[in-house]
C-alpha cells in the first residue's frame, strides 16, 4: 500500500527540493505546495513506460555521424535547388518505412536523424513500432530512399542500440 501511494521517495524529495529552490522561499505555504507536488508527480511518473537504453558497440558512431553530416549538407543544397526551381518538378509524398530496429531509443535516434535531414520529416510511429511514416519533400524513388536509410542509419543504430 505504501509503495502504491509513494512510488519513488527520491523523486518525491527531488520535486520538493527543486520547488523550494525555484521559488527561493522557505515558508510553510511553499513547503506544503512542494509536498503536494512531490506526492502527485511521482504518481503520474510511475505510470510511464520505462524502457532503459541498452548500449552495444559504439564503433560505428563516427561513421554514422559523418554520414549524417554529409547527408544534411547535400540535402540542404538539393532542397534549396528544388525550392528555387520549377514547382512542377517537386513530387512530395508519404512513405511507410519498415523498421528492423526494435529498441525504442534506436527508433527515436533514427526518427531524429531523418527529421534533421532537410526534405524529410518523420510524422508518426505505428502503434506496433514496426513502421515510421515519413513525409518526403521530393519523392522520386521510395524503394531507393528506404534502402539508403536502412544502409546509412538503421543498421549502424542497430549495433549501437541492440
Amino acid at each position: 500500500m505504501f509503495r502504491r501511494w509513494f512510488p519513488s521517495i527520491p523523486l518525491t524529495l527531488s520535486v520538493v527540493a527543486f520547488w523550494l529552490v525555484m521559488n527561493d522561499a522557505f515558508n510553510p505555504a511553499h513547503i506544503a505546495f512542494g509536498l503536494l507536488l512531490g506526492l502527485v508527480i511521482p504518481l503520474f511518473a510511475a505510470r510511464l513506460d520505462r524502457e532503459f537504453a541498452r548500449i552495444g558497440s559504439l564503433r560505428g558512431v563516427p561513421r554514422l555521424l559523418m554520414h549524417l553530416l554529409w547527408d544534411i549538407l547535400v540535402s540542404n543544397i538539393t532542397v534549396a535547388r528544388q525550392v528555387l526551381g520549377r514547382e512542377t518538378r517537386i513530387h512530395p509524398g508519404f512513405v511507410w518505412y519498415p523498421l528492423d530496429i526494435d529498441n525504442i531509443h534506436g527508433i527515436a535516434a533514427l526518427a531524429s536523424m531523418i527529421t534533421l535531414t532537410p526534405g524529410t520529416v518523420t510524422t508518426t510511429l505505428s502503434g506496433d513500432r514496426k513502421y515510421l511514416l515519413i513525409h518526403v519533400f521530393n519523392l522520386d524513388d521510395a524503394d531507393a530512399m528506404i534502402a539508403g536509410i536502412k544502409d546509412r542509419y538503421e543498421r549502424p543504430l542497430m549495433e549501437i542500440f541492440p
